[in-house]
């Protein structure tokens, strides 16, 4: 395994993390061996940064990874999230009816304690805010994340789909270590202000959906997804949209096959290729996967492999949004 650093933290993290959401919610049913199994495996190939949140399965997920956390503590650095509630009790996706962001410091304070319970450890590694919350100054959020610090609760806050202007508000506030937006072949939008500012403030960018959803393995899949899959419901799977996307992944994936790669590892390698203050947190809870996913670090991207891509982007523009509109009025606030 290759390894970046944290910001100016002197932390160590794999070059690609592992993102669990789906061990527990969001992609079909859960199968819990197979997700520890997945965990353990991460550990034997080195991969120490973990991602996680509250809100996936209603602190279900946090829950199971405590099973590998706990005995493995001093090989892990275990980043989880607050923020999104639900309004009666059923979990479900941000855009959702029942599922609202609470960034108060009333909630935090409760919040930060269940997950260290579900956990079941004493310090969070990296703690975000999920969102910022459009209805509580930014100032009381990231000063209740900076008590949280002060209480030995949390090392390290990030902010997660934060805007340039939240972003340089927050870092002033208390540094801020990490920014998680989604980042990928697909989704490119934080390039124009939101990446720069990272960049100038040292905060390391840490990808999510950096394989866009799994679109270049998935795309002709679509129609067999379990009813759990919230991939359903987004529009890069929809009507013009989807055929759009097929068209590119098919293209993305004969570029990859020509450099003996899946169109997986291709994007994956295209985001890790973009910077090494870039940790990208692919999901997965299955082993093969994990092990694909780990070898992306190893793909040398070539300026014409770039070009090449950015040209078949040209080719097939008509991508869609990556959240339904609900969830589109939580990003980038």
């Amino acid at each position: 395994m290759k390894f970046r650093k944290l910001g100016n933290t002197g932390e160590q993290l794999s070059a690609v993390g592992l993102g669990c959401m789906g061990m527990s919610f969001a992609y079909g049913p859960a199968d819990e061996q197979e997700s520890i199994s997945t965990l353990h495996k991460a550990l034997d190939l080195g991969v120490n940064f973990w991602d996680t949140a509250d809100m996936y399965a209603d602190g279900e997920n946090e829950k199971l990874i405590s099973k590998v956390l706990v005995p493995n503590r001093d090989k892990i650095f275990i980043a989880t999230k607050f923020g999104f509630r639900f309004k009666d009790g059923k979990p479900s996706h941000s855009g959702a009816p029942g599922t609202y962001f609470d960034g108060s410091p009333e909630w935090i304070k409760k919040a930060v304690d269940l997950s260290l319970q579900r956990l079941k450890i004493d310090t969070i590694d990296l703690y975000y805010a999920h969102r910022v919350d459009p209805n509580i100054p930014l100032e009381e959020t990231v000063g209740a994340m900076a008590e949280l610090v002060k209480a030995g609760k949390v090392k390290y806050l990030g902010l997660s789909e934060a805007s340039a202007e939240s972003i340089r508000k927050a870092n002033k506030i208390h540094p801020i270590t990490t920014l998680q937006s989604e980042y990928s072949i697909l989704t490119k939008d934080i390039e124009n202000e939101i990446l720069p500012t990272v960049r100038e403030l040292g905060i390391t960018l840490v990808p999510y959906s950096p394989l866009a959803r799994g679109l270049f393995a998935n795309i002709n899949d679509v129609q067999n997804f379990e009813d759990e899959d919230f991939r359903k419901t987004l529009p890069r799977y929809q009507e013009e949209y989807l055929e759009n996307n097929r068209n590119l992944a098919k293209e993305i994936n004969e570029l990859a096959q020509s450099k003996g790669v899946k169109g997986t590892q291709l994007a994956l390698a295209w985001v890790l290729n973009q910077g090494e203050d870039i940790i990208p947190i692919p999901g997965t809870k299955r082993i093969k996967y994990l092990e694909e996913n780990i070898e992306a670090v190893n793909i040398d991207l070539s300026p014409s492999d770039l070009e090449t891509i950015d040209s078949l982007l040209e080719k097939y523009p008509n991508v869609g949004e990556r959240y339904t509109e609900g969830s589109m009025k939580l990003v980038n606030n």
